[in-house]
């Protein structure tokens, strides 16, 4: 798979994001919300992924707006 400067920054997102949600059930006990900050910030590199293999440049642009 070809470096994509997007894939690397969601990858490092998604890093940081799982570090910090792990560290605030293990102070806070918080649940709900962590899970979902998780969820979506776990998402976004599997949005780019996808974007990737848009059959057009409009299904390319309908996948990007989810991110």
């Amino acid at each position: 798979m070809a470096n994509s400067i997007m894939l690397d920054k969601a990858k490092a997102l998604a890093i940081s994001i799982v570090k910090i949600c792990r560290s605030i059930k293990e102070t806070k006990k918080e649940s709900v919300l962590t899970n979902q900050l998780l969820r979506a910030g776990t998402s976004i590199g599997a949005n780019i992924h996808e974007s990737k293999y848009a059959q057009s440049s409009a299904d390319f642009v309908s996948k990007c707006k989810l991110l």
